[in-house]
C-alpha cells in the first residue's frame, strides 16, 4: 500500500503535475495533519510520470549512447531543469526512508569473485534451481548517485557486466521501478534494468539482451513474483523469474529477482514473431488501461497505453478496433467478434490469476500494471508485468506509515487509521488522528473496501482528489487479500473488459471454472508449498549474509510459515474462494486451464 505514496509525485490531475507529498498545496503532508484543497478539476489520475528524453539532445557524436562528457552535459542540464520545476525529490512521511528516510545506514557486502561463486553452463537465463552471480562493475565510484540524477529519463550508465566467467562490455544500467526506488534510500538494494545490447545490438546474456533486477520491495519472502511468475506460466504467456546473486564493485549486494524484460525476444518465444505490437500500462492509482472505448482520436489512448514496439498508426487502430468491438458488440456475439483480434480466453485467465492471488496491484482494483502484446495472428494478448504484491493480505486504510483517513474528502484529512500489519508480521502504523471533515476536494482515505473511485468519479467534490467513494478496493486500489470476492473486479468501472465478458453468462462461467480450478489445484499447499520450498531454500544463506536487503532476515524465514505467510494465505484464501456461493453455484464439470 506504501506504493502510491510516490504515485503523488508521478501522476497528474487534468494534466497538472502533483507536487510530492513535502510540498503538497496548502502546506500539509495528507494524513499527516491538515492539508491544501488539492489541485484543480475532478479528472482523477493519469499514467505515471514520463521519461525524460536526453540522449538524443546531448548525444553529440550521433552513437546515441552518451559517453561521460555528453553525460555531465547532459546531468548538469537535467538537474537545474529539476530543481527549476521542482521535480521529485526528498523523504517521504511514513515510508522507510523514500530518498534519504529514516532507515538505518547498511553496512558493506562481503567482497566477492569468480573464484567465490559457482560458474553455470547452458542452464536457461531464467532457470529456477539456478542462482547466477552477476559482476556489475562501473568506471566511476560515483555511480549510485549518477543513477539517481538520471532516474526516470532514457540516460543509462555504462559498467562492465560479468557472468560465469565471460565479460559483456559495455552494457547500460539504470534504476528502474516506482515505489521500489522512492521507498528505498540510497545504499540498499533498489531495482535495476540491464540494457546488455546498449552499445552492440547483438550482445546477449544467454539469449537475453536485457535483464530486470528486482529488489522485492514490500516482499521479505522474496517469492511473490516467481511464484506469481511460475502459477501464472501454467495458464498464460508470463515473464519468466528466478533468482541471481549481484555484485557491484566487487561487493555482494544480495539477492534480487530476475524477470524476463517484456520485448521482441519475449514476443518471438511466445507467439512465433518479434514484429507485433507492444504496449505497457504505466501503474497508475486511477489506470484506464481496461480497454475502454475512447473515440477514434489515437491521443486519448497515448495518453493511457504506452507502446513500446514501433509507434504507428497502424498499431494503434489494432488496440482501438478491439475496444471498439467491445464496446458496440451485442453480448452474445462478443466473442465471436473478438476472436480474430484478442485472445478472450487468455483474458479470463489474466482476471482469474490477479483475483485468486488477490494481486494488490493488480488489474482487478487499478487497470494497470501489466502489458499487451500481439501475436503472429494478428491477436492482442494480456500479459502480466508487475507480480511483486500478489499473494498478498490486503489490509484495511493506510498502510505502513498509515496515510488517508477513511473519508477525510475534506482539504487534506488529518491522520489515518492503523495500517496493515506488515508482511513480517510486525504491526503496522499506529493510528493518527480521527477522521477528515468532508469538505471540497482533498484527499480520501480507505475502509477496507472503500477504495478510490474511478478517475472523474462523483465523490470527490470541486478539486482535488476524487473523495472516497466504494471502489473495488482500498486507498488508490490496493486492498484485496484472502477475502477478495472472486468478482471484484465488476466493481471497477474502468475494468470495461470485464464487464463485457463477465456480462455473457457462458464467460462468466467460464471465468469462474478457471477460479475455481486455480484456487483448487494452486492454493493447495501441499502443492505450491514445495515449489516455495525449493525457493526458500536456494537463496536462504545469501539472503542471510545480505547486508542491503530491505526486510529482516527473522522476516524471511517465517515469510513461509508465520501468521501472513505463504501458507496462510494460500490456506485462507483457497478456503474462501471454494466456500464462495459463486464458486459453489458452478456446475461440477473440471476446466482445463
Amino acid at each position: 500500500m506504501k506504493k502510491f505514496i510516490f504515485l503523488l509525485c508521478s501522476v497528474s490531475l487534468v494534466g497538472q503535475a502533483i507536487p510530492p507529498p513535502d510540498n503538497f498545496p496548502g502546506g500539509g503532508n495528507p494524513g499527516f495533519g491538515a492539508g491544501g484543497p488539492g489541485g484543480p478539476g475532478r479528472g482523477g489520475f493519469g499514467p505515471t510520470m514520463q521519461e525524460t528524453k536526453l540522449v538524443a539532445q546531448f548525444d553529440q557524436n550521433g552513437d546515441k549512447l552518451l559517453n561521460a562528457d555528453e553525460r555531465a552535459a547532459a546531468r548538469e542540464f537535467h538537474l537545474t531543469n529539476k530543481a527549476r520545476r521542482g521535480g521529485p525529490g526528498g523523504r517521504f512521511p511514513g515510508g522507510r526512508g523514500g530518498r534519504g528516510g529514516e532507515q538505518e545506514p547498511t553496512g558493506p557486502g562481503e567482497k566477492l569473485t569468480l573464484a567465490d561463486v559457482n560458474v553455470f553452463g547452458p542452464e536457461s537465463l531464467y532457470d529456477t534451481a539456478t542462482l547466477r552471480t552477476l559482476f556489475i562493475d562501473f568506471t566511476d565510484a560515483g555511480w549510485e548517485k549518477e543513477m539517481e540524477d538520471f532516474y526516470r529519463t532514457d540516460v543509462d550508465v555504462p559498467a562492465k557486466l560479468s557472468v560465469d566467467g565471460k565479460t559483456y562490455r559495455e552494457v547500460g544500467v539504470h534504476f528502474r521501478g516506482n515505489s521500489s526506488y522512492m521507498m528505498v534510500g540510497a545504499s540498499r538494494k533498489r531495482s535495476l534494468h540491464v540494457s546488455i545490447d546498449y552499445s552492440d545490438e547483438e550482445q546477449n546474456l544467454l539469449g537475453f539482451r536485457a535483464l530486470n533486477l528486482l529488489n522485492s520491495h514490500e516482499d521479505a519472502s522474496f517469492l511473490r513474483a516467481p511464484l506469481y511468475s511460475f502459477v501464472s506460466q501454467q495458464y498464460i504467456p508470463t515473464p519468466k523469474v528466478n533468482f541471481v546473486r549481484v555484485v557491484i564493485g566487487g561487493e555482494n549486494w544480495g539477492i534480487y529477482a530476475s524477470a524476463e524484460h517484456f520485448n521482441k525476444d519475449f514476443l518471438k518465444s511466445r507467439f512465433g514473431t518479434s514484429k507485433g505490437a507492444r504496449w505497457k500500462v504505466p501503474g497508475s492509482p486511477g489506470g484506464r488501461g481496461g480497454f475502454a472505448y475512447l473515440g477514434d482520436d489515437l491521443a486519448a489512448y497515448k495518453r493511457i497505453y504506452d507502446i513500446r514496439s514501433k509507434d504507428d498508426d497502424a498499431s494503434w487502430w489494432k488496440l482501438i478496433r478491439v475496444t471498439k468491438i467491445i464496446e458496440q458488440t451485442e453480448p452474445e456475439k462478443l466473442e465471436a467478434a473478438l476472436a480474430p483480434v484478442f485472445d478472450v480466453d487468455g483474458a479470463l485467465k489474466f482476471i482469474a490469476l490477479d483475483t485468486v492471488f488477490a494481486n494488490g496491484d493488480g488489474f482487478w482494483t487499478r487497470t494497470s500494471d501489466y502489458t499487451i502484446g500481439e501475436d503472429k495472428e494478428g491477436r492482442l494478448h494480456m500479459i502480466p508485468h508487475d507480480m511483486n504484491e500478489t499473494f498478498s493480505f490486503g489490509g484495511g486504510p493506510g498502510g505502513p506509515g498509515g496515510f488517508g483517513g477513511r473519508g477525510g474528502r475534506g482539504p487534506g484529512g488529518p491522520g489515518g487509521q492503523n495500517g496493515p500489519d506488515r508482511r513480517d508480521g510486525a504491526p503496522g502504523a499506529p493510528r493518527g488522528e480521527q477522521d477528515g471533515a468532508r469538505g471540497p476536494g482533498g484527499l480520501a482515505g480507505a475502509d477496507g473496501g472503500r477504495g478510490f473511485p474511478p478517475p472523474g468519479g462523483d465523490r470527490g467534490g470541486p478539486g482535488g482528489f476524487p473523495g472516497g467513494g466504494r471502489g473495488p478496493g482500498g486507498f488508490f486500489g490496493g486492498g484485496g487479500g484472502v477475502q477478495l470476492d472472486p468478482l471484484a473486479v465488476l466493481k471497477n468501472s474502468n475494468a470495461v473488459i470485464a464487464q463485457k465478458l463477465l456480462a455473457v453468462p457462458a464467460l462468466r462461467t467460464r471465468y469462474l471454472g478457471y477460479v475455481r480450478e486455480m484456487a483448487t489445484t494452486w492454493l493447495d499447499w501441499a502443492k505450491l508449498g514445495p515449489v516455495a520450498q525449493r525457493y526458500h531454500d536456494l537463496i536462504d544463506a545469501d539472503v542471510k549474509r545480505d547486508t542491503r536487503k530491505l526486510e529482516s532476515y527473522e522476516a524471511f524465514v517465517t515469510s513461509l510459515d508465520g501468521p501472513r505467510g505463504l501458507k496462510a494465505f494460500a490456506d485462507q484464501r483457497h478456503a474462501f474462494l471454494l466456500g464462495h456461493e459463486a464458486i459453489k453455484a458452478l456446475p461440477a464439470t473440471t476446466v482445463s486451464p
